[in-house]
């Protein structure tokens, strides 16, 4: 009844953002001063051209009848026609999920390796030299603007050393894997192809440690706190006045327990990796969302903009609907979800 309760109150909750986000980038897109039609005709373009281009666009209707039309197509799984491009923005958004998708899957894997065992360390040697390095790690890593970072880590790693790529998804002289996922590493695994495989590896590391490093600082912060919270809990005095070794009472009784309140932070993450994609993929040159949305708002393309926008936003929703529902798995005592 519970995972019935949550599964309707989320689905519902769907709705609204989609509705709500819908609204106010609709909104937004349409104040930005800027004629779509005037940059698909040209500068040299006669009046006539232009309102006819207009006119095709639908961009001679009132907003609030362009707005109508919008939300009639959504509800049929219809998310437009892309302005730029030409294409049904779905298609588009097929097409450029994937590369974004595989960049967020690995910064979110990423801050867990990293971030779970400073955290982890953090708590164990609580006030001592370790915590406080840890301490302004985390806190340099939430302070840290993405475009300086990616811009220092290009610096260093590709103009002195040499040693990463500084840019795109894979060499430029390399046929990419057959697509079976979308997501060069897998497909590369699975095409056997050595080559691809190391070049996409050697792509995603600098994008996905520059997407990842704030919230690695996030996640050790979480485990710190969760983990000093638990080492103070009855079960933890019995299992070391049971004899157990330090290393059996923090893995093994302390941090499974610790993981569970951090649950909720790693979802968020997740959704804000998404939106934080925009920014890194534009100074990597990553060929994902980021890079497409960024080049429909340069070009006033607002159904591609609205189809991002609602994409990303339907995506942060059921992650915390997962989130919810993984809660109630690990903890059959929950007896209400927020």
């Amino acid at each position: 009844m519970l995972f019935l309760s949550v599964l309707r109150r989320r689905l519902g909750f769907l709705v609204l953002v989609v509705l709500g986000v819908s609204v106010i980038t609709f909104a937004i897109s349409h104040l930005i001063p800027g004629d779509p039609a005037r940059l698909l005709a040209g500068d040299r373009a006669s009046e006539e051209m232009v309102a006819a281009m207009r006119q095709s666009l639908g961009l001679d209707q009132p907003v609030w009848q362009q707005y109508l039309r919008y939300m009639g197509g959504l509800l049929q799984g219809d998310l437009g026609t892309s302005i730029r491009t030409g294409r049904p923005v779905a298609q588009d958004i097929a097409a450029f999920f994937p590369a974004t998708l595989e960049l967020v899957v690995v910064a979110m894997l990423l801050s867990i390796v990293i971030g779970v065992p400073l955290g982890v360390v953090s708590a164990v040697w609580r006030d001592r030299p370790v915590d406080q390095l840890v301490r302004m790690f985390s806190v340099s890593g939430v302070s840290t603007p993405a475009f300086w970072l990616a811009l220092m880590l290009i610096y260093l790693f590709y103009g002195q050393l040499g040693w990463l790529p500084g840019g795109g998804r894979i060499d430029a002289g390399l046929t990419p894997p057959p697509s079976v996922t979308g997501f060069y590493v897998p497909d590369a695994l699975l095409a056997g192809d050595g080559a691809a495989l190391r070049s996409a590896l050697a792509h995603l590391l600098l994008p996905a440690l520059t997407l990842g490093f704030v919230h690695v600082g996030v996640v050790a912060r979480q485990i710190r706190s969760a983990m000093l919270e638990q080492m103070q809990e009855d079960y933890v005095r019995t299992a070391r006045a049971g004899g157990l070794s330090e290393a059996v009472v923090v893995l093994r009784h302390a941090l499974p327990n610790a993981l569970m309140p951090s649950v909720t932070v790693l979802g968020l993450a997740f959704g804000d990796l998404l939106y934080g994609a925009v920014l890194t993929e534009t100074v990597f040159a990553w060929p994902g969302m980021g890079a497409y949305v960024v080049a429909s708002i340069q070009a006033l393309d607002f159904p591609a903009v609205m189809g991002f926008t609602v994409v990303v936003s339907f995506a942060y929703v059921l992650v915390n609907l997962a989130v919810d529902l993984i809660y109630l798995a690990l903890d059959p005592r929950i007896t209400e979800v927020g």
